[in-house]
């Protein structure tokens, strides 16, 4: 018999999942809207991934396997829904990927009956994590995420040193799973790989973040790219940086590719996450760029200073003052729809449009990189407004 309890449970959640979301009243900065409620928590986890059912062998239906937090999701629109790959953490730390989808992407997500899973190819895999999702010319889906292993090379006695690398999957329904090997790279570690999504002189092209160890990039860092010959036999033999870390910016300590960059008429526009290091420890951050559209490799605009930062509820959470993209898609209509995760926790969307995104990554100034350039930068803004002020009021007196 199915405890009663579950009812219970089930129609707070229903409650929960088919709440109207709303754009956020308070906020404006003219680039993006953002909305009231996070569109994806652990409290939208089926209950039936959580409890056992069962009166018999759960008697005081307790949680047997709990959900820590639901974040950095991959996405894609498909004949009119929106789909995203969540990363959703167990209370054992284990993550796992699984797909939720909604009519109009800004609420009523609902996750599919089972997680994702695949062929167990990769024996030392312990962790899997923060997929990037892009649809190639070549027909395929692909995957692209965080593969984790414990680092062999460590002391016995070191049991939290690990290892990254890039696992790659492709589907062609969301359904049905095939495992191919992992990226290879010149560098010992690596995060943030993403997939472009044309071809690329007949090659696939790949944006990377080269590092040295599993938390601190050393002497890597920052955007890099590289191309592949076979995407069965993944091998990149080079990488070229092309977006490098700066003292004193919003991408001091670390940055890397978010989603798959977006096409647009003027260039390719990417959004970035950049890492600096605060009193209260790392903020994460996005910012955006353009690149070319015949050569996607080389940065033609870069707006200064960040594009989403955590601020309010979204900096508190597992990992505070975290504001994390991997997924954003575009529909029909030019909207953009940009998935983020706050503080390791919980899902966000924040929406905006081609037009006003490329108006943002091409109008807004660039970082002079220092305080009192800065502040000539800004000197100028305030100068013009205050004439146009000026002038109105003038006009006005006339």
């Amino acid at each position: 018999m199915i405890h009663k309890r579950y009812y219970e449970l089930l129609s707070k959640q229903e409650d929960l999942i088919t709440r109207k979301n709303k754009k956020q009243e308070d906020f404006y900065n003219g680039i993006y809207d953002k909305y009231k409620y996070p569109i994806i928590t652990r409290h939208h986890v089926p209950i039936h991934w959580r409890f056992d059912l069962n009166e018999e062998t759960n008697p005081n239906f307790m949680e047997r396997l709990g959900i820590n937090a639901t974040f950095n999701p991959g996405a894609i629109y498909l004949g009119g829904k929106y789909y995203l790959v969540v990363r959703v953490e167990g209370l054992d730390r284990k993550s796992f990927f699984a797909i939720a989808e909604s009519d109009n992407g800004v609420d009523n997500f609902r996750f599919w009956d089972y997680p994702i899973t695949w062929e167990d190819v990769d024996k030392e895999e312990t962790n899997i994590y923060d997929m990037r999702l892009v649809s190639h010319e070549d027909g395929w889906i692909y995957g692209i995420y965080c593969s984790e292993s414990k680092d062999t090379s460590a002391s016995s006695s070191d049991t939290s040193s690990a290892v990254a690398q890039a696992g790659l999957v492709r589907t062609k329904d969301l359904r049905t799973w095939e495992r191919l090997p992992n990226i290879e790279t010149p560098s010992p570690q690596q995060r943030n790989v993403v997939l472009h999504g044309e071809f690329i002189d007949g090659k696939y092209g790949f944006y990377t973040r080269p590092q040295d160890g599993f938390i601190s990039t050393g002497s890597g860092g920052g955007i890099a790219f590289g191309l592949c010959e076979d995407i069965l036999k993944p091998v990149i033999e080079k990488e070229t940086l092309i977006d490098g870390r700066r003292y004193h910016t919003v991408y001091e300590v670390k940055n890397g590719q978010g989603p798959a960059p977006i096409k647009t008429e003027k260039g390719w526009i990417h959004v970035a996450h950049g890492v600096r290091n605060t009193a209260a420890g790392l903020r994460y951050v996005l910012y955006t760029f353009a690149t070319s559209l015949e050569k996607p490799f080389e940065i033609i605009s870069k707006p200064g200073g960040h594009f989403i930062a955590p601020y309010d509820g979204e900096r508190v959470g597992d990992v505070s003052n975290v504001i994390f993209c991997n997924g954003a898609v575009v529909n029909e209509k030019n909207e953009v729809f940009i998935y983020y995760a706050s503080s390791d926790t919980r899902i966000h969307v924040a929406v905006t449009t081609i037009e006003k995104l490329v108006d943002y990554t091409f109008n807004t100034p660039e970082d002079p990189f220092r305080s009192l350039e800065c502040v000539a930068q800004r000197s100028k803004l305030i100068e013009k407004n205050l004439d146009m002020l000026r002038e109105s009021k003038s006009c006005e007196a006339t």
